[in-house]
């Protein structure tokens, strides 16, 4: 891969057999030795690192900055949070009423989440380092000294960050496992997968016909998509002063995700969210025999999922069992850890319980409803120490801003939402007494989300029915100075996921695109959260032609809607948006003019051969088993019907993305160039599947709108 950021084009025996698949192993183990069985990927070893705090004045480079992740010290007085005006995201913290923030690492690598210990004597958080998909774990004082690794400091190996132990005493980290030896010993075909037994329509097709794969020379060839290299994932429980040995909490093979979500108070049981996307599960169990005593499926999105009451005899837990939407749940335990029942506490009709945030003390507690994509943020001051019989009273919080992103709870009336919204860049504000906003002085102004002269625009919601009678939605935005029955050059751009929302947000891309006078149409296909559960799973199996279809649905919506000008449209996506692009352009190439795919997939057998083994493992159940679903996978890839491609293309991606490998973007440029069509691929040097430097999403942004301009309206 290229290491520049510049525009151009670019031409790897077990001793005892692994438990079944899906399995849980939890090991008891006490401070000062180290628990495993001989698969957990082997214990951290923390490493000190020189101090990189700094002064605030030292990066101030960004004007229109944002601010996002905040978590509170225990006394609610200072918060640390995530912080761009460096050009890239940072640990900061500062006084909560107003005081100056300080930047406690200055370290490059981008910073991805952040939690206060509840004994408020370490910061721990994520960063992504050389801005890849491999994270480590890390921890600093709120002065900005003893900064050190705490998991992950092995480039080879991969940390996320877990919840702290109540007293402050250790963090939880989860850790890839390293492979069990040097060639691939893990099949696909040993474990059931397939996509239809997820809700989807039974596949009955054949491959077609007439459409070719293209094997690019430079590409390295895949290792079969039936062969897979997983050590699994880990958990343990790390002290950061570093005076006691790891403790191993649980391990799982062949895992798509693993978090510690809560310890209780008396450290019996542990709450661990796990599964695949669209199957995931909180799972409680107990510490001192490995036992596993309550299970209950959870909805996607936020990966905080509950936590336990202040005796453990009582779980919160956000949760879409056996319903429409998430709602918040109140499982009961006894002493055991076993659940006798749940009652559901919060829930509405139509709308999802995005964020659940708990004091520290665990009797306040935070919700934020999604009601049509934008936030509706209640406050239940006091939990009661057993589950109510009716529903429980909450007390409404005014915002500002049209979407909460994160919240956390300082104390009885006090909150520190994260927001954002069509007009401002992401902040974080503070609620005294329940009510009374107010913006933190680190945060960014509103008036400050772009430069003057030109305000950012504010989306309409346009509504829609798909070929099937699917009801659709999505964002429009109109470009500013066209008369309103002025057919407009327009772009359908296309969320990741598939389970992402579009949501009124202030997005510079978006900002960028309507500045150069085209329209912007950014709607929700099946797949997308935010719609109910059913709306979620309408993809599954060979759903994923239908979702392919909306597409083409969207784009012909804007024309009497939008307006949109039928003969300049252009499809454009990120991640499973840019697969979408692919799609769309080969399986509609009369529709648009052109494409713009960011990070996307491009053959399913390729990307399930060097994604992520975890990633792989959630993926296949979301797409398709890579054996199972040979012939349906191969049926959806873009590559397949590379001969129907007509128009240009650019794809973008990050040169350390391994969720999607930049291979995928590669095989099609090149493919389309070899059919004589312009086609060009924007490497982006320390990124991952995310863009977080400001100089990349800037040479993203305007790469992307003058390639857009220039072909939409020549």
């Amino acid at each position: 891969m290229a290491s520049d950021a510049r525009d151009h084009v670019t031409t790897g025996e077990r001793s005892t057999p692994p438990p079944p698949a899906g399995a849980v192993t939890t090991v008891p183990g006490a401070p000062g030795r180290a628990a495993g069985d001989g698969r957990a990927a082997p214990a951290p070893v923390p490493v000190a690192l020189p101090v990189t705090s700094g002064p605030r004045d030292a990066v101030t480079r960004l004007h229109a900055h944002g601010c996002w992740y905040p978590s509170a010290d225990p006394d609610g007085t200072e918060a640390a949070f995530i912080c761009d005006r460096g050009g890239v995201p940072q640990l900061w913290a500062g006084p909560v009423d107003g005081g100056e923030a300080r930047l406690l690492d200055s370290a490059p690598d981008p910073v991805k989440e952040v939690s206060w210990s509840p004994d408020g004597r370490w910061i721990a958080y994520t960063t992504a380092p050389g801005g890849g998909e491999h994270t480590r774990v890390l921890c600093v004082r709120p002065d900005g000294s003893g900064r050190r690794v705490l998991a992950g400091a092995d480039p080879d190996s991969t940390a996320h960050l877990g919840c702290w132990a109540h007293d402050g005493s250790a963090v939880a980290v989860t850790l890839t496992a390293p492979a069990a030896d040097a060639t691939p010993a893990s099949h696909w075909g040993d474990r059931d997968g397939r996509a239809t037994l997820l809700g989807g329509t039974p596949y009955t097709g054949s491959p077609p016909t007439g459409g070719t794969v293209t094997v690019v020379e430079e590409l390295t060839p895949p290792v079969p998509s039936s062969v897979r290299s997983d050590g699994g994932l880990s958990a343990y429980l790390i002290d950061p002063d570093g005076l006691a040995s790891p403790v191993l909490l649980a391990t799982e093979t062949h895992a798509a995700t693993l978090r510690v979500c809560d310890i209780s108070h008396d450290g019996a049981l542990v709450l661990l969210r796990r599964g695949p996307r669209g199957r995931r599960e909180a799972v409680v169990r107990r510490t001192a025999d490995a036992a596993t005593t309550c299970t209950v499926p959870v909805a996607d999105g936020d990966p905080w999922i509950g936590r336990f009451s202040p005796d453990g005899r009582t779980l919160w837990l956000r949760s879409d069992d056996d319903r429409e939407y998430a709602a918040l749940l109140a499982v009961t335990l006894d002493a055991e850890g076993r659940s006798p029942g749940r009652t559901v506490v919060a829930e509405r009709p139509d709308g999802d319980l995005d964020l659940l945030a708990l004091s520290h003390d665990g009797r306040t507690a935070a919700l934020s409803w999604n009601a049509r994509g934008a936030s509706e943020l209640e406050l239940v001051e006091t939990l009661p120490t057993r589950p109510p019989h009716g529903p429980l009273p909450t007390t409404p919080v005014p915002l500002p801003h049209e979407v909460v992103t994160r919240v956390t709870v300082t104390g009885p009336r006090h909150l520190l939402p994260a927001l954002s919204g069509s007009q401002r860049r992401p902040g974080v504000w503070s609620v005294t007494e329940g009510v009374t906003l107010l913006r933190t002085r680190w945060s960014s102004r509103d008036e400050d989300a772009v430069p003057p002269g030109r305000p950012p625009v504010r989306p309409v919601l346009l509504r829609l029915t798909a070929r099937d009678g699917l009801p659709l939605s999505g964002w429009y935005y109109r470009a500013p100075g066209r008369a309103p029955g002025e057919p407009a050059p327009c772009v359908i751009h296309l969320h990741g996921g598939p389970e992402e929302q579009e949501r009124p947000v202030f997005n510079p891309l978006y900002h960028e695109l309507t500045g150069r006078g085209l329209d912007v149409f950014a709607p929700d296909v099946r797949g997308s959260s935010g719609h109910g559960r059913s709306f979620v799973d309408a993809d599954l199996g060979t759903g994923r032609f239908a979702a392919l279809d909306d597409v083409a649905d969207c784009a012909a919506h804007t024309v009497p809607a939008g307006p949109a000008d039928p003969t300049r449209l252009a499809v454009m996506g990120r991640s499973y948006g840019g697969y979408l692009t692919f799609a769309s352009l080969v399986r509609h190439p009369d529709l648009f003019r052109t494409g713009v795919a960011v990070c996307g997939m491009s053959d399913f057998a390729t990307f399930f051969a060097g994604t992520e083994p975890w990633l792989a493992e959630s993926a296949a159940h979301k797409y398709g088993h890579p054996d199972h679903d040979r012939d349906l996978l191969r049926e959806l890839s873009p590559m397949t019907r590379i001969d129907a491609l007509r128009v240009p293309v650019l794809a973008v991606h990050g040169e350390h993305d391994t969720n999607v490998p930049p291979a995928e973007s590669e095989q099609f440029v090149r493919a389309a160039r070899d059919r004589g069509l312009p086609a060009r691929l924007l490497t982006l040097r320390d990124e991952g599947h995310d863009f977080l430097r400001a100089d990349n999403r800037r040479l993203y942004r305007r790469t992307a709108a003058d390639w857009l301009q220039r072909h939409l309206t020549a």
